[in-house]
C-alpha cells in the first residue's frame, strides 16, 4: 500500500510544479532570467529522538531534488523546489522511527547582489530564502513501544540562506542550508503530551547546479548580446567583431563596410583610402600622390594658380590674373582672324563648351569626365543607403555615403545628381510609388542642407515599375528595393529620365492605407541640422580631421535597429 500511495503523491507534486513553471514565462524580461536546477541534499532531524543538527556522518542518505528559479527584480527571485528524502531516529532498539517524505515548496529569495550591497553580476552571490510548502510523508516505527505505519501530509515553513557561484555560460553552482518546520505535524510519531507538535523539524543542506534558459537579447541581431555589445545599433548585414562593432581590418577608424580601401589605412575624409600627401585626394585618384595639390587638379599642385597643374604647365611662373592657354602660358596677341575662344584650352570652343573654364573632351561637351573611382562610389551608394521599414527615415549608416555624394558634387560643379527611388512589388502600387519618391526626397533634402544648390539635385520615384530582378524571390526583391544615384551634365536630361523615362503619376490622391500587419507610411523624416553652404559653387571646405567627423556623427539622431524590410 505504501509504494502506490507514494507514487501518487509524487505525481501530484509534479503537477504542482507544472502549474508554477509558467511564472517564469510570464515574468520574463529582456534578459535571460529563468533557470532550472538539479541538486542533492542531506537531511538532519531534530525532535523527541534527539538532534542530528550539523552532524555530517558517513551514514547519511542523500536526497535528490530539482528547482525552478525566476528573476523578479534585482534583489528578489521566486524559487520553487521539489525533493525526496528520508528522516530517521533511534534511542533504543525498540524505540525508533523512519519517515520518507516528498516536499514541494515555493519561496522568495532575497539577493545581496542587488546593485547596493554587491554588483548584480558579481560572481559570488549570497542570498536568504523564506517560503512554505507541502510535504507528503510515510512514517513507520515504534516511538512509544507501539508499532505504527501511516501516511499523512502537512504544511511546513522554510527559512534558509545560501551562496550562488557563477561559473559562466549560464551555469551556476549553489550551496544552501535551510530549516523546515512542520505546522502541527509529527515527524517521528511520538505522542508525548508534554511535547508541542511543532517541535519536530529538520535541516536541509543542499548543493546543486542551475542552468539559465533562453537566449540573451540581441537588438541589432549581430550575434553579440546587448550586454556585451559596444555598438548596439549596427546594421544587421554588417560584419562585426567580438564587441559587436563593425570590422575595421586596417584599423583606420573607417569600418570595412564604408572603407573604399579596407586593406590600407586611410582617413574618413578619403573614405578610408590612404592620402600620402594629406591633400584630401586619396592616392587611388591622386595623380601626384606624394605632393600636396588641389582636388580639382586631381591632387597636383599649381604654383602660379593659373588652373594648369605644374607638371603640365609650360610657363609655371605666369603672373596672377594673366590669361593662359592650355599649356599654362600667356595667351598670345594675334592680328590674324581670331581662333574660336577656348578658355580652358581643351580644344572645344567656348561657344560649344558646356564647361568653358574646365577642360574636358569634346565627346563630353568640353566638360571633365567623371573618373572610374567616382562612378564606382555612385554605384556602391545604392547598396549603402537604407531606410527604416516602410518609412522615409534614413538609417544612421546612410549619412557617410550621403556626405560622400556631397563631396562628389563639389568636385564636379558642372554636374547634377539624379536620385531615383524604387521598391519591390509587394504592397499597393500607389503606396510604393509614394514611398519611393519620398525616400528619394529625404536623401535629396539631406544633400541640400550641405550647401548644394536646389537645381543640381533632381529626384524621381518609380515604385515597383522598374525592377532589376524578379520579384518572385527574396533576393530579387532585395535587389529591387533601392535608391539610385547618377551624375549627369547640368542642362542635359536627367540620368533617371534617360534610363527609365518619365516619372509615373499617382492615379489617386487619397492616402493609401497600410495592409493589416504592416507599418503604414509615415511623414518625412526631418533633415539633420547642419550648417548650410552659401551656394553650390562656393569655395570647397578644407578636409576635416577624423575627430571632426566623429563629432559630426555624434550630432546625428540616435540610430534605430533596422527591421526586416518589406519595402
Amino acid at each position: 500500500m505504501k509504494k502506490p500511495l507514494l507514487a501518487f503523491q509524487i505525481f501530484v507534486l509534479l503537477l504542482v510544479l507544472q502549474a508554477v513553471a509558467p511564472l517564469g514565462s510570464l515574468a520574463q524580461t529582456a534578459e535571460r532570467r529563468t533557470s532550472i536546477g538539479i541538486n542533492t541534499s542531506v537531511l538532519q532531524y531534530k525532535g523527541n529522538f534527539g538532534s542530528d543538527y550539523w552532524k555530517f556522518t558517513s551514514n547519511k542518505q542523500y536526497a535528490p531534488g530539482v528547482a525552478l528559479n525566476q528573476y523578479l527584480t534585482r534583489g528578489l527571485d521566486l524559487n520553487a523546489q521539489l525533493f525526496y528524502g528520508e528522516l530517521s531516529g533511534q534511542t533504543t532498539p525498540t524505540t525508533r522511527f523512519s519517515t520518507t517524505l516528498v516536499n514541494a515548496n515555493l519561496g522568495l529569495k532575497l539577493k545581496l547582489n542587488n546593485g547596493w550591497a554587491l554588483k548584480e553580476r558579481f560572481p559570488i552571490q549570497p542570498y536568504v530564502l523564506a517560503g512554505g510548502g507541502w510535504t507528503f510523508a510515510t512514517r513507520a516505527g515504534q516511538p512509544d513501544s507501539n508499532r505504527f505505519e501511516e501516511n499523512h501530509g502537512y504544511l511546513d515553513v522554510l527559512l534558509g540562506a545560501g551562496i550562488n557561484l557563477r561559473l559562466g555560460g549560464g551555469l551556476s553552482l549553489f550551496v544552501q542550508s535551510s530549516q523546515h518546520t512542520p505546522l502541527r505535524a509529527n515527524l517521528d510519531g511520538s505522542r508525548e503530551a508534554s511535547t508541542p507538535r511543532w517541535s519536530d523539524r529538520f535541516l536541509q543542506h543542499t548543493v546543486g547546479l542551475t542552468f539559465n534558459l533562453g537566449q540573451l537579447p540581441d537588438q541589432d541581431e549581430d550575434g553579440v548580446p546587448d550586454a556585451k555589445d559596444k555598438c548596439p545599433n549596427t546594421s544587421r548585414d554588417v560584419d562585426v567583431n567580438e564587441h559587436g562593432c563593425p570590422l575595421d581590418d586596417d584599423e583606420d577608424g573607417v569600418p570595412n563596410y564604408q572603407d573604399q580601401c579596407p586593406d590600407q589605412a586611410g582617413t574618413a575624409a578619403t573614405n578610408g583610402c590612404p592620402d600620402t600627401d594629406n591633400d584630401g585626394v586619396d592616392d587611388t585618384d591622386d595623380v601626384c600622390p606624394e605632393v600636396p595639390g588641389k582636388p580639382e587638379l586631381h591632387g597636383c599642385p599649381d604654383t602660379d594658380n593659373d588652373g594648369i597643374a605644374d607638371q603640365d604647365d609650360k610657363c609655371p611662373d605666369t603672373p596672377t590674373g594673366v590669361d593662359v592657354d592650355g599649356n599654362g602660358c600667356p595667351t598670345a596677341v594675334v592680328t590674324a582672324p581670331a581662333a574660336p575662344e577656348d578658355t580652358d584650352g581643351d580644344g572645344v570652343p567656348n561657344a560649344e563648351d558646356r564647361c568653358p573654364e574646365r577642360p574636358g573632351p569634346a565627346a563630353n561637351q568640353g566638360c571633365p569626365e567623371v573618373n572610374a573611382a567616382t562612378r564606382r562610389r555612385l554605384q556602391e551608394a545604392t547598396k549603402l543607403i537604407g531606410f527604416e521599414l516602410n518609412k522615409t527615415t534614413l538609417l544612421q549608416a546612410s549619412y557617410p555615403t550621403l556626405d560622400t555624394l556631397t563631396r562628389i558634387l563639389n568636385e564636379y560643379p558642372d554636374y547634377s545628381l539624379s536620385i531615383a527611388g524604387h521598391t519591390d512589388s509587394r504592397g499597393p502600387a500607389a503606396f510604393n510609388l509614394r514611398l519611393s519618391r519620398e525616400r528619394a526626397a529625404t536623401a535629396r533634402q539631406y544633400i541640400l542642407t550641405q550647401g548644394i544648390a536646389d537645381n543640381r539635385v533632381e529626384l524621381r520615384g518609380y515604385g515597383a515599375q522598374q525592377p532589376l530582378a524578379s520579384n518572385e524571390t527574396e533576393a530579387g526583391r532585395a535587389q529591387n528595393r533601392r535608391v539610385e544615384f547618377d551624375l549627369y551634365l547640368t542642362g542635359n536630361p536627367s540620368a533617371a529620365q534617360v534610363k527609365y523615362g518619365a516619372e509615373p503619376t499617382l492615379t489617386s490622391t487619397a492616402p493609401t492605407k497600410a495592409k493589416p500587419g504592416k507599418t503604414a507610411p509615415v511623414k518625412k523624416a526631418a533633415p539633420a541640422k547642419r550648417p548650410a553652404r552659401k551656394t553650390a559653387t562656393s569655395k570647397r571646405r578644407p578636409s576635416k580631421p577624423a575627430s571632426a567627423n566623429r563629432k559630426k556623427a555624434a550630432s546625428r539622431p540616435a540610430p534605430r535597429a533596422a527591421a526586416k524590410r518589406t519595402n
